[in-house]
C-alpha cells in the first residue's frame, strides 16, 4: 500500500533519497531474517522490513503473532546490527541530513 505518492521528478527523487539512501543488508546473526539498515547516529536506527523478513523471524513468530508490533525491536537483529557496526559494515551519521 502506498501512504505517498509523488507527484514530480524532484519529489521522487527526495523519495528515494529518504527511503533508501545509505540503506545497507543485514542479515540476522541467528535466522534468515534480512533487513535494510542506517545508522544516523548512536542512538538512532532505521530499519526497513520486508514481509520476508517478518515471516523469517524467529523471535516475532516464536509467539505466533500475525505481525511484529509496531516499534517492537527484536533482540537478535539488534545484537546483529551492532554486530554489523562493529565490523565496519554500517557507518554512523547522517550525510546532507540522511
Amino acid at each position: 500500500m502506498v501512504s505517498f505518492a509523488p507527484t514530480s521528478d524532484e519529489t521522487a527523487a527526495d523519495q528515494r533519497l529518504y527511503t533508501q539512501a545509505r540503506m545497507v543488508e543485514v542479515g540476522c546473526l541467528d535466522c534468515l531474517a534480512s533487513v535494510r539498515v542506517k545508522k544516523n547516529s548512536e542512538q538512532h536506527t532505521s530499519i526497513q522490513w520486508t514481509e520476508q523478513a517478518l515471516r523469517d523471524c524467529q523471535e516475532f513468530n516464536r509467539d505466533g503473532a500475525a505481525e511484529r508490533p509496531l516499534h517492537q525491536p527484536c533482540s537478535r537483529l539488534r545484537a546483529s546490527i551492532d554486530r554489523a557496526v562493529a565490523d565496519g559494515m554500517i557507518e554512523i551519521g547522517a550525510e546532507d541530513g540522511y
